[in-house]
């Protein structure tokens, strides 16, 4: 799973589980969108890793998945903040396909910046 990480921290490179292959490819208006440490794909769904200095949780998360063309997209962003004081971490936050309204086969294009 680092090395997944790692290769997405790289750009432009794929992980893939079950039947996606996830690539990334930042939005331009990646602003608003929680800059990822990593993220993988396996049969079940997607795995972020997220910087968290103790209070992070899936529900911090509200997701978009978009449909235009051949592939779909999806990015992710927090909905509120992790104001806690502990030591800074990198926590695993997993979504299923089910939950993301994705059909778990196909190319997903993660939008959100990758940064090691």
């Amino acid at each position: 799973m680092l090395t997944g990480g790692l290769l997405l921290a790289l750009g432009g490179c794929a992980t893939s589980g079950g039947g996606v292959r996830l690539t990334t490819g930042v939005s331009q208006d990646a602003g608003e969108l929680e800059t990822l440490r990593g993220a993988a794909a396996d049969r079940e769904g997607l795995t972020l890793k997220v910087a968290s200095t103790g209070c992070t949780t899936k529900a911090d998360f509200v997701f978009y998945v978009g449909r235009d063309g051949p592939g779909q997209t999806v990015s992710f962003a927090r909905k509120r903040l992790d104001l806690c004081r502990a030591a800074p971490s990198i926590v695993e936050v997993a979504f299923s396909y089910e939950e993301l309204g994705l059909a778990g086969t196909g190319t997903v294009r993660l939008l959100n910046p990758v940064s090691p």
